[in-house]
């Protein structure tokens, strides 16, 4: 189950790559950028922007999940069957009704990630598997890594780790690399704002390590819940010592997914401004440096 395929993209991972998204997540991070991954089942989007609700062809044709009423349109997702998903582009002539996530067949995937074979090959680039959390469907990922492996391509994947460790480790053979998140390190403010356990995720940074996996840890900072000193001491001082990491990249806090919730039906229940500190970033680059990792700003 994928949502997207994104070709060309050079910020995940070395070099021109092409990211496959695949749906399902284990957490629930209230900043999540692309909740849209987070179902493991196929999504109904609706841009009321789009909509002419005077055409009414969603409510004719799904009166069960669809009503409309004083010239807007509501919906009840949960009501919408598999065949209706199936429709749904065709039904609404503007394009405010659209599905999220599509079953993809392994071959289909393939071809369009052999297509920029040569872009990778000169660059260095490769296959990233990114979501949601690429290791919720964990044979689908197997799978993907291992074919592109047999093509010789560079393989990554970013995740979360919020797994089981028997989910991770059979891939760890075709892996080259592997963009871990390291959102905090104390459990209570983990689990507040994400609904998953700290514990797990550190336990599998400590696997890794000892597989000798190579990875980069990524620290999306977020306005409170850990972007302050404190908690970047902590996040940095278990990266340097138990990871093995060779790097490790601040990801600042953005916006720019509050459209989606809308799209879902969704509150946003994070912060409404971007992380704007500056001293904040500049201790956190010196902080980890000094621990001896190399540190960057992602936007």
């Amino acid at each position: 189950m994928i949502f997207n395929v994104q070709r060309y993209s050079t910020h995940d991972g070395p070099g021109i790559r092409t990211v496959v998204f695949l749906k399902g997540c284990s957490l629930r991070c209230t900043w999540c950028q692309n909740p849209e991954s987070r179902s493991e089942k196929p999504d109904v989007l609706f841009d009321t922007r789009l909509c002419t609700a005077g055409c009414q062809h969603c409510a004719q044709a799904f009166p069960h999940a669809v009503s409309a009423e004083n010239g807007e349109i509501r919906l009840r997702r949960e009501a919408f069957s598999a065949q209706d998903l199936c429709q749904m582009e065709q039904v609404c002539p503007s394009g405010a009704l659209s599905v999220c996530g599509e079953e993809a067949g392994m071959e289909s995937l393939m071809q369009q990630i052999l297509r920029d074979k040569p872009f990778y090959q000169r660059t260095g680039g490769g296959v990233t598997l990114s979501g949601g959390e690429p290791f919720m469907q964990p044979q689908t990922a197997l799978n993907l890594l291992q074919r592109c492996h047999h093509e010789g391509l560079h393989t990554a994947v970013e995740s979360c780790l919020h797994v089981p460790w028997k989910y991770i480790e059979p891939s760890l053979g075709a892996l080259d690399l592997l963009l871990a998140d390291l959102k905090h390190v104390a459990d209570a403010p983990f689990r507040r704002l994400t609904g998953g356990s700290a514990k797990r995720v550190m336990d599998n940074f400590r696997r890794l390590a000892a597989a000798g996996q190579k990875l980069i840890v990524r620290v999306p900072l977020i306005p409170d819940f850990n972007a302050d000193r404190a908690s970047i001491r902590q996040i940095v001082d278990f990266a340097a010592a138990e990871t093995g990491c060779e790097a490790i990249h601040f990801l600042p806090y953005h916006t720019l997914g509050i459209n989606k919730y809308l799209l879902l039906g969704e509150p946003y229940l994070a912060p409404r401004q971007p992380l704007n500190d500056p001293d904040l970033l500049t201790f956190a680059e010196e902080y980890a440096a000094g621990k001896g990792l190399c540190a960057q700003l992602r936007g």
